[in-house]
């Protein structure tokens, strides 16, 4: 911006230094003198007001020079003002891109990628946005969000989301074909990576699930059992909402993975006290093989790969899931100072 104001007085000066020169080399009037400056090094291409003088032939071809070379520098730095920033945002944003990992990628930023992003941004979770709409990317750069640009499709925007080092993928694109194809590249990329896809038509569900996606939500049959529910049972669902949102009360779902180290393994749910002493609930145990146990009874052993889904204030279930983690990372603290001993 200093250069700019810098050259938009040096631009004054030349039309000053013009108007005066003609005033003193041609004889002209004040205002005429100005109006062949302003034509002259805007090079608009009118005619000489009046013919010139040899000395005011060889003034004018000082002045053009002078004038186009300062509107040159104006237009360059302005270009520069309004584009380097953008450039280097949108670096800054790769570079913390390839940094991130264990976090979330959604591609597609539509009606439902949106609401997705949303929600993970106020659950405080890293993603990143995979988009070929430039302007929705600059939209989510403005918003701070982490983003590629590019179709998600091909398997290099994918890999530059980070899809090997990802937590989770939803693919929420505008067809089904795109959903499919997406859905088959990240598998080959990375297979071990849980995969959440959008379908449109019915027998796209088939096809997504042959590309391997891990779950598919199809909306118009989600809109239709949430609209029977609000018909039939709008009592439930207004409590599904309230806990859903995190609105109106602080009650919260949370699923918790237990692992071969973690302090649940291997203990009945009435030997975790832990979960007594945060007013904690257990709805139910998925089992690694699929099997579902709805309100577990208490002499119900918990075992290593078991998922279980827990009710519970927000604070609550955050002080348990911090408490999982410290055993794990403390066991594996002693691990590494073993081997190293």
């Amino acid at each position: 911006m200093r250069q700019i104001r810098s050259a938009l007085l040096l631009l004054l000066a030349i039309t000053l230094v013009g108007t005066v020169g003609y005033v003193y080399i041609e004889k002209w009037t004040f205002l005429e003198s100005l109006y062949m400056t302003v034509i002259t090094i805007t090079t608009i291409g009118f005619g000489e007001i009046r013919p010139l003088t040899p000395v005011g032939r060889v003034f004018t071809i000082g002045l053009i020079i002078s004038g186009v070379g300062t509107f040159a520098y104006i237009g360059g730095r302005a270009a520069q003002l309004i584009f380097v920033p953008q450039l280097l945002r949108r670096r800054r944003v790769n570079k913390k891109v390839q940094e991130t990992e264990n976090h979330y990628v959604v591609c597609g930023f539509g009606r439902l990628g949106k609401p997705i992003c949303e929600e993970l941004a106020a659950s405080n979770l890293p993603f990143v946005v995979v988009e070929k709409d430039a302007g929705k990317i600059d939209r989510l750069i403005e918003l701070g969000c982490l983003c590629v640009h590019g179709d998600a499709t091909q398997d290099e925007v994918l890999l530059k989301a980070g899809v090997k080092r990802a937590k989770g993928l939803a693919v929420v694109l505008a067809s089904d074909a795109e959903n499919v194809f997406t859905t088959l590249s990240v598998k080959v990329l990375n297979p071990d990576l849980f995969v959440v896809a959008r379908a449109i038509e019915e027998e796209t569900e088939t096809k997504l699930k042959r590309a391997g996606a891990d779950r598919i939500v199809k909306p118009y049959e989600i809109g239709a059992a949430r609209m029977a529910n609000l018909l039939l049972r709008p009592g439930v669902a207004d409590f599904i909402d309230l806990v859903a949102s995190d609105r109106g009360i602080d009650l919260n779902f949370e699923e918790i993975v237990v692992g071969s180290r973690s302090a649940l393994h291997e203990k009945t749910i009435a030997e975790v006290k832990f979960l007594q002493s945060l007013n904690i609930m257990l709805v139910g145990i998925f089992r690694e093989n699929g099997v579902f146990s709805y309100n577990p009874p208490s002499t119900m052993e918990i075992k290593k790969g078991d998922r279980l889904i827990a009710i519970g204030q927000s604070e609550a279930l955050t002080s348990l899931n911090a408490y999982v983690d410290e055993i794990d990372k403390s066991i594996s603290l002693m691990v590494i100072n073993l081997t190293d001993s």
